[in-house]
């Protein structure tokens, strides 16, 4: 598994703007980020968002990615678009839903699908989100401080919760 992009926003620029058009925070592309147990990513809007978040980190594939970008004809868009933070390759998201993970050294349990909401139709194409709905990506919370950086994340299991506890 490959870290391929990792992306913070300081604000946002789609929650609370319902009816409105969206916000003009900037995206910040890094190449490494501040992973803080139980608040999120250093810098994020969701830092510290809510007890226990659900959401304080989200992954994205880029194969999915280029197979939205393929079903859309569109080039030259970056994943960040889609207002996740971290852009991965060779792994299957959807499979960490119950399990705690290591990448990096930074420990996270993936806590559910992180469902296409009607923004991707504006920030990526109309259509987006029914293209995304079984597959935009996975929310996770953060168990261990730690940094994620851009490269080999070489993903392993701790466990698997929802089988342990099935």
């Amino acid at each position: 598994m490959q870290i391929e992009q990792i992306f913070i926003s300081p604000e946002h620029n789609f929650v609370g703007h319902h009816g409105q058009p969206p916000g003009t925070s900037p995206l910040i592309e890094e190449e490494r980020i501040e992973c803080v147990a139980g608040k999120g990513l250093l810098g994020d809007r969701y830092f510290n968002h809510a007890e226990d978040y659900k959401g304080q980190i989200t992954f994205f594939s880029a194969e999915v990615f280029e197979r939205l970008c393929a079903q859309f004809g569109i080039r030259g868009k970056p994943a960040g678009v889609l207002r996740r933070n971290v852009i991965v390759s060779g792994i299957d998201l959807l499979s960490l839903i119950g399990c705690e993970f290591e990448m990096q050294g930074v420990k996270f349990r993936g806590t559910q699908h992180c469902a296409p909401c009607e923004w991707m139709d504006v920030a990526f194409a109309p259509g987006a989100k029914e293209f995304l709905k079984e597959n935009a990506g996975l929310r996770a919370r953060i168990l261990t401080d730690g940094e994620l950086h851009l490269g080999d994340a070489r993903l392993r299991i701790v466990r698997d919760v929802e089988a342990a506890n099935g």
